[in-house]
């Protein structure tokens, strides 16, 4: 059985959308029995995601991830487009909604998550206290936006190396989840797990694929101040500790870093897409 699987193909982006079509051209020409797209396809709004998977020509199962991306909207709740809009819209569409529901076949089980972040990959260096992740502003950003200047007030605890890092992180603006990002990830891992905990009762080998990174060791290498600010909303170590529990995993593929990255941990392979606004690939893994 042969999969192909992308990620982050941000249809809704003029610029990455010529990419994105001439990408899912090869994907159309390439074979392959199962077709695995993981999250960042295109925001909610609008319909620019059924505009992308109905792009692709594939006569064999289509399994769709939903990224962060999928849950930016102007509406008052992403939360509630993850768990009852988006899994209507890609099912009417023929896809299946992996986060609800693992595909299996044979003896293979693929399992899918949005992940989410939890501040666990802050880099310590940027000095940068925790409310100005959970915000997703850094403190030289909240100086220069009203409502974030609360951040700031009666506190000691900026260094001025912090202050001058000015990054914002736009799921703050477009993601509305009505919930800390740790409350959420954590109810995503508890549905991940049980999804786990069943099909580890079986002998099928099991394969992952999770938006955000679940590893430290597929991040990106240091760059400036405010990249670096990034890396705090690009995953959990919880999704990988999750992971390793199960010795059936074989993969985990990953996307929304736009950072291709491999790394053997533990019993499995990590591997991330790579996948970005100027460059689109995809990767092919052949199971027995």
């Amino acid at each position: 059985m042969r999969l192909l699987i992308t990620a982050d193909l941000h249809y809704n982006h003029p610029r990455s959308r010529p990419l994105a079509e001439d990408l899912i051209g090869q994907m159309n020409q390439a074979g392959g029995d199962v077709l695995l797209v993981i999250g960042d396809t295109a925001s909610a709004d609008g319909d620019d995601l059924e505009r992308c998977l109905s792009l692709f020509q594939f006569h064999g199962p289509k399994l769709f991830v939903a990224g962060n991306h999928e849950l930016w909207t102007r509406r008052d709740n992403s939360h509630q487009l993850l768990t009852q809009e988006l899994p209507s819209r890609i099912r009417q569409l023929g896809w299946h909604w992996l986060q609800d529901e693992p595909f299996t076949a044979d003896h293979l089980a693929i399992v899918g998550s949005i992940g989410w972040y939890d501040y666990s990959f802050a880099q310590e260096n940027l000095q940068i206290p925790r409310r100005f992740y959970a915000a997703k502003v850094s403190p030289g950003a909240a100086e220069r936006l009203p409502q974030h200047q609360h951040l700031l007030e009666h506190h000691t605890d900026i260094s001025p190396h912090a202050a001058d890092i000015i990054a914002r992180w736009n799921d703050g603006q477009f993601v509305k989840l009505h919930q800390t990002d740790e409350e959420f990830l954590d109810r995503l891992l508890d549905q991940l797990s049980s999804q786990l905990k069943t099909l580890s009762q079986s002998p099928r080998r099991i394969i992952a694929a999770i938006h955000h990174l679940p590893f430290a060791q597929l991040l990106p290498p240091p760059h400036s101040a405010q990249w670096d600010f990034a890396k705090a909303y690009l995953g959990s170590e919880k999704i990988g500790r999750l992971l390793l529990q199960f010795p059936q995993i074989s993969h985990v593929f990953c996307g929304h870093s736009h950072f291709p990255a491999q790394s053997h941990i533990g019993h499995l392979q990590a591997i991330n897409i790579g996948s970005g606004y100027r460059k689109k690939t995809f990767l092919t893994l052949d199971v027995d």
